[in-house]
C-alpha cells in the first residue's frame, strides 16, 4: 500500500461503514469509487486501536452481507 497512507488514515477517520470482521476486528471502507473501496482492518484494545492491514477491492458483494457495525 505504498503511496496510500493518507486513503488508509481517511478510511479509519471516516468510514463509511464499519463493519464487523471475522476475529474482533472491524472493517472500515471508505469507497474511492462507485465500485471500489479501500477497507483497513483495525482492531481496539483497551481504548486504543491498531491497523492490522489495508486493501483496495471490487469485490464488495462478500464484504457487504458482514454485519454493520456504523454507518454514517
Amino acid at each position: 500500500m505504498a503511496g496510500h497512507l493518507n486513503d488508509v488514515l481517511l478510511s479509519v477517520d471516516d468510514p463509511n461503514p464499519v463493519l464487523e470482521g471475522s476475529n474482533d476486528e472491524l472493517l472500515s471502507l471508505r469507497y474511492r469509487q462507485a465500485n471500489k473501496a479501500m477497507v483497513v482492518v483495525c482492531k481496539e484494545y483497551n481504548d486504543d486501536g491498531f491497523i492490522i492491514t489495508a486493501f483496495l477491492t471490487s469485490k464488495l458483494e462478500s464484504l457487504l452481507k458482514r454485519k454493520k457495525i456504523w454507518q454514517k
